[in-house]
């Protein structure tokens, strides 16, 4: 497990962007002045959904149950440095894992609820985990019998079943997680979370997070966002990555606000929950504000009179839809640009006053000269360099990679040599290109990848993934997938095709049922497909994937 250097913690300490408080350190502080105001809220079908009750829980009750969990956890035999695999929903018990890994010093590694047995097999292989913990089913998903096949040696935990989120009782269990606690102090620098990211090589990869690298997030998020205390935040984004934890779950502690749980998108019902549950501050999918903004009646249904702001972001935002929401609804858009690597970029009105700088220009935050003000300007380090040579680009418009430095970013790749991953002098390399632009040149536009991974909705997809499992399809000579533009997700997949000779084409769904039985999730599904004679490939024999990208362009939407 990396973890940050004694020079790395010392210097950030010294600055005031690291401290000593942990996620439960935090908890503990609100238990401490606002006990009885709510913090977490399940959505209203979530026992629809997943057979478990709706809770709506005071930060007495995260504290009280959060400790429950743990005497729990560290009775079915999780010990402080292990990892714990999580695939749960946006439900109250994935909140309370987090608070009761904290206290553990468990490292919790969650993940996306969409993933299938293939996935998790491969996240296992390299976590390595204690156990996993998830439920018996989510819809029509049966999530426990799914992780067990996939995970033959390691323990499969369920709620409802092997855990309760209720009062722990057993003197025995108590007396040994109080003892668990005095060995164990606080350490603001040690890893929580290990996130995952396909980053720019199609790999998943895991990502350690410390407590103080989560709170640097969450601190630019919410100048970015201006939170404010006690105030009500709704969150539809998978509590699994940056958008969530560092947008949401951090924050609503730290600022003592109500948290309100959303998953899966549904529309209907996240409008019903932010008025409902008075939203101050949500972050919604362009898709849904592109709809707002088209749709004035639908707007008109709904009362909006306590949203602050929207937030939004993972793809290429509308400058209509912008002008529509903030200049004739009244609500600002804040254009969110993160990883969970810890890129933290953002642009607001006070930044980018004009809707078509705010849909596609980050201000240059961390690059000395630049007008701009506050943490996140003062606490980062930004550049953009040649890919292949690592020379700094000053010049507008020439494409280049993006590198960060700052609290927020992470110490490297589980398990990772490092290479390639950070310049010599220690900046992030994001793997995402970006042009100097503006007038005057004062801010990022993100151009596209270095590499070739496909991004459905913000869900980085590997094609070398899809790739492998689709050169088993019977009666192929040759299969390879590419992206293809979506106006809502930005990209979606095609799957390309070379029929064995004398052999028919395929089927669409015949595809997609084959990679379902490999176990792949929903949304790496391709949506559309092409009959090649030949793909292309390069003198040693790799497809070139920009290359069957235009040719597909070429083809157009008629296939």
């Amino acid at each position: 497990m990396q973890t940050s250097s004694s020079a790395r913690i010392r210097a950030l300490t010294e600055a005031g962007y690291w401290g000593n408080e942990t996620l439960h350190g935090i908890l503990a502080a609100r238990v401490a002045d606002r006990a009885d105001s709510i913090a977490l809220v399940d959505q209203p079908n979530k026992a629809e959904l997943t057979d478990l009750p709706v809770r709506c829980l005071s930060f007495h009750d995260l504290d009280t149950l959060s400790d429950s969990l743990a005497a729990q956890l560290l009775g079915q035999g999780l010990q402080h440095g292990d990892r714990l695999l999580v695939q749960l929903p946006n439900i109250s018990e994935l909140v309370l894992c987090y608070y009761a890994a904290s206290k553990l010093g468990v490292v919790i590694s969650p993940i996306p609820i969409q993933y299938g047995g293939h996935e998790i097999a491969r996240f296992a292989a390299t976590l390595q985990p204690a156990a996993m913990l998830t439920l018996g089913r989510f819809r029509d998903i049966e999530l426990a019998a799914q992780a067990r096949q996939a995970l033959a040696s390691v323990p499969v935990w369920t709620f409802g079943v092997d855990l309760q989120c209720e009062p722990v009782t057993d003197p025995v269990l108590l007396s040994n997680y109080q003892e668990h606690r005095e060995r164990h102090p606080d350490d603001a620098n040690a890893i929580l979370t290990v996130v995952w990211t396909s980053g720019t090589t199609g790999t998943p990869k895991g990502v350690p997070r410390s407590h103080n690298m989560w709170r640097a997030m969450a601190r630019n998020t919410m100048a970015a966002g201006d939170y404010q205390p006690g105030e009500t935040l709704l969150v539809p984004f998978p509590l699994v990555n940056m958008a969530a934890l560092g947008g949401f779950l951090f924050p609503s502690v730290i600022n003592g606000c109500k948290l309100v749980l959303h998953q899966p998108m549904d529309p209907t019902m996240f409008l019903r929950q932010i008025q409902e549950e008075q939203v101050n501050f949500t972050i919604a999918p362009p898709a849904l504000l592109n709809r707002l903004a088209q749709q004035p009646a639908l707007w008109a249904q709904c009362d909006f009179s306590t949203i602050r702001a929207f937030g939004s972001g993972s793809v290429p935002l509308s400058p209509a839809m912008i002008a529509v929401i903030e200049g004739e609804y009244g609500k600002p858009i804040i254009n969110f640009y993160g990883s969970n690597e810890g890129i933290s970029l953002f642009s607001t009105p006070e930044v980018a006053p004009t809707p078509e700088y705010r849909a596609q220009m980050f201000p240059r935050f961390g690059v000395p000269d630049m007008p701009w003000q506050g943490h996140a300007h003062e606490s980062i380090t930004t550049r953009v360099i040649d890919p292949e040579t690592g020379a700094e680009i000053t010049a507008a418009g020439v494409p280049g990679e993006l590198c960060i430095a700052g609290p927020a970013v992470f110490d490297g790749y589980l398990d990772h040599d490092g290479e390639g991953v950070f310049t010599a002098d220690g900046l992030f390399r994001t793997g995402d290109l970006v042009e100097i632009c503006g007038e005057p040149p004062n801010y990022y536009r993100i151009v596209g990848r270095c590499k070739d991974i496909i991004n459905r909705g913000g869900m980085k997809i590997s094609p070398a993934e899809l790739d492998i499992l689709l050169e088993g399809f019977p009666g192929l000579a040759e299969a390879a997938v590419c992206a293809y533009p979506d106006p809502d997700l930005e990209e979606k997949i095609c799957a390309c095709v070379v029929p064995v000779e004398g052999e028919p084409a395929p089927e669409l769904n015949a595809l997609c049922s084959w990679l379902l039985d490999k176990g792949i999730a929903k949304f790496k599904l391709p949506e559309r497909l092409e009959v090649f004679s030949a793909l292309p490939r390069n003198p040693v024999g790799k497809v070139v994937r920009g290359e069957l990208q235009q040719q597909v362009a070429q083809r157009g939407l008629t296939s």
